[in-house]
């Protein structure tokens, strides 16, 4: 059996069993343990309310403020209005700290035209607030600021 096919048997096992993990090894590094220790940040300083009609964020996994398992699904959808086009070279992914860190090299292998679509981020316990900041074809911007709860 080639070694794509395994590696989809097994990162298609978990939603087979009713599973919302994937295994360990097939996991992607999203925020390290070194990060998770910085110092948070005071007051985020964002409003999520938009002045321009720039594209939906809708974060699609995880859900709400439930506690989820590393590795973990980051799936992020993007939805463009009035006709324009998602410009996938604006996509910005931040972990919110008193000093942010830029994750976007981390996720750009898994952004398409209709979001981030990312199986398996491997994230530490605890409480993580990340940001996702889109434009679309015209130009205009949109910011999505969410929490992410990790237990052990």
């Amino acid at each position: 059996m080639q070694k794509t096919a395994i590696l989809a048997i097994a990162l298609a096992a978990p939603a087979v069993l009713g599973l919302s993990t994937v295994p360990s090894a097939f996991a992607e590094p999203l925020i390290s343990e070194t990060e998770a220790a910085l110092p948070a940040a005071a007051d985020a300083g964002m409003t999520l309310r938009g002045i321009t009609r720039g594209p939906a964020i809708e974060v699609v996994s995880p859900s709400g403020d439930k506690a989820v398992k590393s590795p973990m699904a980051l799936v992020v959808k993007f939805n463009a209005r009035n006709n324009a086009g998602i410009d996938k070279d604006s996509v910005k992914v931040t972990y919110i700290k008193a000093q942010s860190v830029d994750l976007t090299p981390r996720v750009k292998a898994f952004i398409k035209d209709e979001g981030i679509e990312m199986k398996a981020a491997e994230v530490p316990p605890g409480q993580h607030l990340l940001r996702v900041d889109v434009k679309d074809s015209q130009g205009r911007a949109a910011t999505s600021i969410f929490k992410v709860v990790v237990e052990k």
